[in-house]
């Protein structure tokens, strides 16, 4: 992955933990459309990195990332995972 690119997903994974707060309201105001909590909330940490990911590509590389990127990406969030779990399931 490029490493402009990289380290902007860093910071966006690291805004997420420090946000944790503005997602947890979103949740608190949305529980009852959600059967497990949970799920949703951590739904939405995921959905708010990917599309930062998508964002981050198209303004620093110009263009949309590759599969190869997207990989890379994907294993980004799963290196961290233990860390959004942390913040869904206290």
């Amino acid at each position: 992955m490029d490493k402009i690119l990289e380290n902007k997903m860093n910071e966006k994974i690291n805004e997420v933990f420090l946000n944790s707060s503005e997602i947890s309201s979103i949740v608190n105001l949305l529980d009852k459309l959600s059967s497990n909590r949970d799920s949703f909330a951590y739904g939405i940490f995921i959905g708010r990195l990917y599309n930062s990911f998508y964002y981050q590509c198209r303004r620093i590389l110009k263009r949309n990332p590759t599969e190869e990127e997207f990989s890379e990406f994907v294993e980004m969030l799963k290196s961290r995972e233990k860390e959004f779990l942390k913040l869904v399931f206290p």
